[in-house]
């Protein structure tokens, strides 16, 4: 699945493990990675909503702000 939020494509990977479902968010721009966990029962928008902020928050990082 892709988000296209700023300009930027994002893709997110759902994995159920256990108890809990672990998400990646992928920047298809520059390849970075970043994953969240959470428990299965938590909303698909919810969990893509926060390893979007995830996501957001590292790109900032790496452009140095």
């Amino acid at each position: 699945m892709a988000d296209e939020s700023a300009g930027r494509e994002v893709f997110f990977e759902m994995t159920a493990v256990g108890g809990a479902v672990r998400v990646a968010a992928i920047d298809s721009a520059t390849g970075i990675e970043v994953t969240v966990m959470a428990p299965l029962t938590t909303s698909r928008a919810d969990l893509q909503r926060l390893a979007l902020r995830k996501l957001e928050r590292r790109l900032a990082q790496e452009r140095g702000g």
